[in-house]
């Protein structure tokens, strides 16, 4: 059982130590004489049948019993030969073949659904907090809004990636209805986003998250270092990235001139620019309506709260995992190598609701499937990841824990080597508070 259980986990089991057994009483064989030598060194042989019925076993005994804790330390000794940078002993089409036909399936109409769903439930919380306008309502009303925004920013996220429907213009109207409505430039931002998939894992042509070359880190003044790794800070740098990007590059995602973009994508960028500045215009002019402490309760701080929400979510699905996770250069990076650094998250309730985007590394490596059948096709695609794949812990109702996880890893992911094709996140003692690098 406990080789099948190894094998099962892709470990190699145990030697089985098989047992020598004993001869059997009533065997049709006689059973052998011992002896010993006497004083005239003649031999005096024994006769062992008697009785032998009475006291023999059955069963048959190893030459050597181990301990639990020699097995133990087999196990663990087996669990630390597991390197995340090696390559995998599968291939991209190996997971794809687990995973059952009907998950590459696209349903408009039940994508549409999850549209109606959340655009209701905005609206809804609008008209309440609007209604009660009270100090104890207003918290609530920000939290639970700002989380319905970065839900309405998930399903544009799907409009740009396909998985919404197999219908082009469905998903660039939905997708720019969604993204407008949060100011996030739907074209512009797809476009970054695309490259960070094709490039997920890679220190220098990543778009997310990236990794900062040690060069390039050493070369940031002390503002901007406390700016990107001291909470809350980090968390809202997204309007930031917008407009230019991180640091070591250069372009912003509202300039069709911007080196983020080719040459045939600029009209598409002009669009959701334009797009982008109704929606901003919209919001200058509900704040002479409304006036505009009622317009940031209604919307400014909700957005605050989303672009939290975007930071955190973005950042932990690359960051934070109790092993040091690899990041290549060069002939070293593959697709699937980067997808497999990629992790799942589990936000407890807010699963639901944010469209199970915390199911993140099939989502990675395959962004056509869309997000209701993530969870199935990440259960069949596990036998194939292996060790590769990392479960991730329960959370409670809330997940309050992966605020710890956000904390830990701006303490001390901080830098890459400038060489080398398979680097790991080192820590700056300065920032970190510590006086050893890890």
């Amino acid at each position: 059982m406990a080789t099948l259980f190894l094998s099962e986990c892709g470990l190699r089991p145990l030697p089985v130590l098989h047992a020598q057994p004993r001869t059997s009483a009533i065997s049709s064989h006689k059973p052998p004489k011992f002896g010993f030598l006497n004083k005239t060194n003649k031999r005096v042989s024994l006769d062992l049948r008697l009785k032998a019925r009475k006291w023999e076993l059955k069963v048959s005994a190893p030459s050597r019993v181990s301990t639990d804790e020699e097995g133990a330390e087999g196990t663990v000794k087996e669990l630390a030969q597991f390197d995340p940078g090696a390559p995998p002993p599968f291939t991209l089409a190996d997971i794809r073949a687990a995973i059952p036909k009907h998950c590459w399936v696209k349903d408009p109409w039940k994508s549409m659904s999850y549209v109606v769903r959340d655009v209701v439930v905005v609206l809804g919380l609008a008209v309440v907090a609007a209604y009660a306008n009270s100090l104890i309502v207003w918290p609530l009303y920000w939290a639970a809004q700002g989380t319905m925004f970065w839900a309405l920013f998930v399903l544009g996220h799907d409009c740009g990636h396909g998985s919404f429907s197999n219908n082009p213009k469905l998903n660039s109207v939905a997708g720019h209805l969604l993204h407008s409505s949060i100011l996030v430039p739907y074209h512009g931002w797809r476009i970054s986003h695309r490259t960070h998939h094709q490039n997920h894992g890679h220190v220098e042509n990543d778009e997310s998250w990236h990794p900062l070359p040690e060069k390039i880190f050493k070369s940031l003044d002390n503002a901007t270092k406390i700016l990107r790794f001291t909470i809350p800070f980090p968390m809202l740098a997204y309007p930031f990235y917008l407009w230019s990007r991180s640091p070591g590059k250069s372009g912003s995602h509202f300039d069709p001139n911007s080196d983020l973009f080719v040459a045939n994508e600029r009209k598409d960028v002009i669009t959701s620019t334009v797009c982008w500045t109704a929606m901003a215009a919209l919001l200058v002019g509900l704040g002479f309506v409304m006036g505009p402490i009622q317009l940031l309760k209604l919307y400014g701080i909700p957005y605050m709260l989303f672009v939290m929400w975007l930071d955190l979510v973005t950042y932990l699905h690359h960051h934070g995992h109790e092993d040091k996770l690899p990041w290549y250069r060069g002939q070293e990076w593959s697709y699937l190598r980067g997808g497999l650094t990629t992790l799942d998250r589990d936000y407890g309730l807010i699963n639901n609701i944010h469209h199970d985007i915390g199911t993140h590394v099939i989502h990675h490596l395959f962004p056509q499937i869309p997000h209701y059948h993530l969870i199935e096709a990440t259960e069949a695609a596990k036998p194939v990841l292996g060790r590769y794949y990392r479960e991730p812990k329960k959370s409670k109702p809330l997940p309050f824990h992966l605020i710890g996880e956000l904390i830990k890893s701006m303490k001390k992911d901080h830098f890459v080597s400038d060489t080398g094709d398979i680097v790991y996140y080192q820590t700056d003692p300065n920032l970190s508070g510590s006086s050893t690098s890890k």
